[in-house]
């Protein structure tokens, strides 16, 4: 299990998954989630991550940090692990502190 995966709830105040449930585009999308998000929650118990799931919509994944400020990363023909990638970014992204909107 990657160290960066229990520091979500240290430097992020929620994560939001969006992704169709049934377009292609989406199926690595929903197999990250289907496969990390138990682990996800079992390191981060009060940590808020939605999934919210609207037919047609593109993948993405939205961070939001203290004081409302939110980044958001397009998930697209990623692999699995470039989606794992993308969260990790995110994640270090808050240690620094509130990023830049």
């Amino acid at each position: 299990m990657a160290t960066w995966m229990k520091e979500l709830s240290s430097h992020l105040k929620e994560i939001r998954f969006l992704f169709c449930q049934t377009s292609p585009l989406s199926s690595s999308t929903r197999s990250f989630v289907e496969k990390n998000y138990k682990d996800l929650k079992k390191l981060n118990p009060r940590f808020p991550i939605l999934i919210r799931e609207c037919s047609g919509t593109h993948p993405q994944l939205w961070a939001r940090y203290d004081k409302g400020v939110e980044k958001s990363v397009r998930l697209d023909g990623l692999s699995e692990e470039q989606i794992s990638k993308a969260l990790e970014g995110l994640v270090k992204l808050g240690q620094g502190g509130v990023p830049k909107a």
